[in-house]
C-alpha cells in the first residue's frame, strides 16, 4: 500500500500482521515484564484455613461477651502447627499471627487484652461480634482467574502467581526488537562531538520503551548514509522479529531506509502516516519478520512508538483513549491527525484535566520529562476553548 493513511488504518494494518511468537515455560523468577500466554488460576485458596489475623487466643465468642471472662488455655498452635483438637465452651488456645483457627473457635481475643496466670486467661474486654479472623480464601479461591492472558507479569503479578502455587508461567517469548539509527553525524553518548555531529539519544529512550512493554530491545548501532552500511547492518542481525530503523524516513537525497529494506526482501505495507509528529513512519513486512520505521527527530519517534510500536509489540492490542479538560485553549489541528505531549492530573474533584506542553517542535525531549499524555486532536477538527473535553492517550501512570 503506497500513499497517506490515516492512525486508524495503519492500527488496522498492524493488527493485521501481529506477530505470532512462540510459547515458553519459564521459572517465575524470569518472568518480570513478560506476557502471560495463558491466565495463571489459583491452584490454592489464599489463605488455604482460617486463619489469626493477630497474636492472641481462639476462643469461642459466646464465652467473652462480657468483661473478666475466665478461660482456660489448653495449648499453643504456632503458625504452621495446627492444633488437632477442638476448642470447647471456657477453653483458649494460644494461637499467632497465620496459625490456623482451631476446631471450635469463632474469634480471636488479642493478647494485649487479657491476663494470664498460668493455664488461667482472663479477659478484660467484652466483644459482641467476631474479630480477627481471615476467613479461607479472602484474597482468592483455589480455581480464581488471577491473572488473564496477554497481561504484562509486574511485581504484583509475579507476588500473586507465586501465592497462588506457581513456580513456573506459560509466557510469549518477549519479541526481539532492533534498533537502527542512520545518519553520518551521529555518535554515541559521551563522545567528543566534532562541528555538525549531534548524539544518537534515540536508542536509550526507545529501548525503555521497548523493554517495558515486554519486548527486547537490541542496539543495532548507526549506519551511515549508504545503502551498502544500511543493508549490511540488517544482513547482521539475525533472530530479529522487528526492525526498527530511525530516521532515513523521509524524501531526501539521503533518506535511505525504506529502500534499503525493499532490497533486503521487506514488502511495504503503508509508507507514511496522517499524523503529526511522523508523518514519515513506514511499515513493511518479509515472512515473519517485520519494519516499522520511524522519524529521526525524537519527539517524532517517542510519539510514534507510543501509537504504533506498542500495538505491534503487544499483538495489535489497541488502547483506550481518556477525557480530559483541556487547561488552556488549543488551536485547530490541520488536515493531520495530531498529538500533543501533556501532562494529565487529576482535580480535586476527581476530574481529569490536561495541559499541553507549551512547545510541540518535534526535536525536543525535555517535554517527556513532565508529560504523561498524548492529547489527540482528530484531522480538521475546530479549536478547543479552555475547559472543553479532549481525548487524551495515557503515556505513563497519573500522579
Amino acid at each position: 500500500m503506497s500513499g497517506l493513511i490515516s492512525v486508524d488504518e495503519a492500527l488496522a494494518l498492524l493488527a493485521q500482521h501481529a506477530l505470532t511468537l512462540p510459547v515458553q515455560t519459564i521459572p517465575l523468577a524470569a518472568a518480570l515484564g513478560a506476557r502471560l500466554a495463558t491466565p495463571v488460576t489459583a491452584k490454592v485458596s489464599r489463605p488455604p484455613a482460617a486463619v489469626s489475623a493477630m497474636d492472641g487466643y481462639a476462643v469461642q465468642l459466646s464465652d467473652v461477651g462480657a468483661p473478666g471472662a475466665r478461660l482456660r488455655v489448653i495449648g499453643d498452635a504456632p503458625a504452621g502447627r495446627p492444633f488437632a483438637g477442638t476448642v470447647g465452651k471456657g477453653d483458649a488456645l494460644r494461637i499467632f499471627t497465620g496459625s490456623v483457627i482451631p476446631e471450635g473457635a469463632d474469634h480471636v481475643v488479642i493478647q494485649e487484652d487479657v491476663d494470664r496466670n498460668d493455664d488461667t486467661l482472663v479477659c478484660h474486654k467484652a466483644y459482641d461480634t467476631a474479630q480477627f479472623v481471615r476467613a479461607i480464601g479472602i484474597d482468592f479461591a483455589e480455581g480464581d482467574e488471577l491473572l488473564s492472558a496477554g497481561c504484562l507479569v509486574g511485581p504484583a503479578g509475579l507476588s500473586i502467581a507465586a501465592a497462588a502455587n506457581h513456580g513456573t508461567l506459560s509466557i510469549y517469548r518477549r519479541p526481539r526488537v532492533g534498533i537502527l539509527a542512520n545518519g553520518d553525524e551521529l555518535r554515541e553518548p559521551g563522545s567528543a562531538l566534532e562541528p555538525g555531529q549531534i548524539v544518537n539519544s534515540n536508542p536509550e529512550g526507545l529501548g525503555a520503551l521497548i523493554r517495558q512493554w515486554g519486548g527486547e530491545p537490541v542496539d543495532l548501532g548507526v549506519a551511515d548514509d549508504a545503502m551498502d552500511s544500511i543493508r549490511t547492518r540488517i544482513g547482521a542481525a539475525p533472530g530479529i522479529d522487528i526492525f526498527l530503523p530511525v530516521g532515513g524516513a523521509s524524501v531526501g537525497d539521503h533518506d535511505l531506509m525504506r529502500p534499503a529494506f525493499a532490497d533486503a526482501g521487506f514488502t511495504p505495507v503503508f509508507e507514511k502516516v496522517a499524523v503529526k509528529p511522523g508523518k514519515p513512519t513506514w511499515f513493511s513486512t518479509r515472512g515473519d519478520r517485520r519494519v516499522l520505521g520511524l522519524p529521526g527527530n525524537p519527539a517524532s519517534a517517542f510519539v510514534c512508538a507510543h501509537l504504533f510500536l506498542r500495538p505491534l509489540i503487544e499483538g495489535g492490542m489497541r488502547r483506550a483513549l481518556l477525557n480530559a479538560r483541556s487547561v488552556s485553549a488549543l488551536p485547530g489541528p490541520g488536515r493531520r491527525e495530531t498529538y500533543l505531549r501533556a501532562c494529565v492530573h487529576a482535580d480535586t474533584d476527581g476530574v481529569l484535566s490536561v495541559e499541553a506542553a507549551v512547545n510541540q517542535d518535534s526535536s525536543l525531549i525535555r517535554p517527556f520529562l513532565t508529560a504523561n499524555a498524548l492529547i489527540r486532536r482528530l484531522a480538521d477538527a475546530p479549536p478547543v476553548a479552555a475547559g472543553d473535553l479532549v481525548e487524551v492517550l495515557m503515556i505513563a501512570p497519573l500522579e
